[in-house]
């Protein structure tokens, strides 16, 4: 590949930079015509409260966590984007409170098309990042598709009784957000060669960073509820647990953190789909202040891939566990609580 130009890896996507998810919108039309499962006792999370993982219990102190992700190339590195692939598959796992043991690759690649040293970079960057997470890789499955696209089955481990779900805050929590956020924004920017080296290098290592440390270091605290940010937003995440734990949810907008330039990149229109999609699937779900324009609405609803945790702590223990966090290398604040007010209901102070 030395001698050749380099491969712009976001252009071959047809989907644009962020790699969103199917809208919450349209994903809750196709789930709303599917029958019900069939009940089963041991599925302790299912599909019930858009939780990151589902976790199957099998003995009395042992259940499995699984969960799956994939998506089209947000950046044009392939190692890179390998590594930032496997870190948002295995985030769910740490979500969920579970320690994450197994992969799968799972690849869509234009074989003949595309020079195959690519795939091989993306496969290493994926496997790298399993190896620093602990986790082992035992197969997966490729298909020959038109534009790549790249992602893992993961599979945890998790005492039935540490399950950390989206629905279980509690009024008097406080919300720490693990990671800043605007990554939609960036990585649509990076396909329109609108981002510096160094730009491109702190977004890109914001997503490759593992929550495994942030994980870690919330099991000693009394952590109500946990969610990963990714597809559907912060107020798209952050409205899903207000909704599961039946309670209301303050966002204070100033708290919250943003990488560098991504007010000016939105205001220039590099605003993903999925970011606007976010945006209008809230409405009647969150209160806006009136100060707070569109960009800035937006930006608290941008697609993320590879976010933080969104920890719904004891708020007593919360300013320890910020503390703790922050010193062990997180990018941690705190951005919100957890009222009795309004449940279900997201407000934006």
């Amino acid at each position: 590949m030395s001698e050749q130009q380099p491969i712009k890896l976001t252009s071959l996507s047809s989907k644009g930079g962020c790699g969103c998810k199917i809208g919450p919108a349209d994903l809750a039309q196709v789930l709303r015509n599917l029958p019900p499962a069939a009940p089963n006792p041991d599925l302790l999370v299912g599909l019930d409260t858009s939780d990151d993982a589902g976790v199957y219990k099998l003995t009395d102190e042992l259940a499995l966590v699984q969960t799956v992700d994939f998506f089209t190339p947000i950046v044009d590195d392939p190692y890179d984007f390998g590594q930032v692939a496997a870190a948002n598959a295995i985030s769910d796992i740490y979500a969920m409170g579970g320690k994450p043991l197994t992969a799968l690759n799972i690849v869509a690649f234009p074989i003949h098309t595309l020079d195959k040293s690519v795939l091989t970079e993306i496969l290493k960057g994926a496997g790298d990042k399993l190896k620093e997470a602990g986790v082992t890789l035992v197969g997966g499955h490729s298909i020959d598709d038109k534009e790549p696209k790249f992602g893992l089955a993961v599979t945890g481990l998790v005492h039935p009784s540490r399950v950390r779900t989206n629905a279980g805050a509690k009024p008097g929590d406080q919300l720490i957000l693990t990671k800043p956020i605007g990554v939609g924004i960036l990585t649509t920017s990076i396909k329109k060669d609108q981002l510096s080296p160094e730009e491109v290098s702190r977004v890109t290592s914001v997503m490759t960073t593992l929550n495994k440390t942030a994980a870690e270091v919330m099991e000693s605290y009394d952590v109500h509820a946990c969610t990963d940010v990714t597809g559907f937003g912060l107020l798209g995440h952050a409205s899903e647990m207000a909704k599961g734990s039946q309670t209301g949810i303050v966002i204070y907008k100033d708290k919250v953190p943003f990488l560098p330039r991504v007010r000016e990149l939105a205001e220039a229109g590099f605003v993903p789909g999925g970011t606007k999609n976010n945006y209008g699937h809230l409405e009647g779900s969150v209160t806006f202040p009136q100060e707070l324009d569109q960009i800035g609405q937006w930006m608290l609803c941008d697609a993320v891939t590879s976010g933080g945790l969104l920890i719904s702590v004891d708020g007593a223990e919360a300013p320890q566990l910020l503390d703790k966090l922050v010193a062990a290398g997180v990018e941690a604040a705190l951005i919100g609580e957890v009222i009795s007010e309004h449940p279900g209901h997201i407000v934006v102070k």
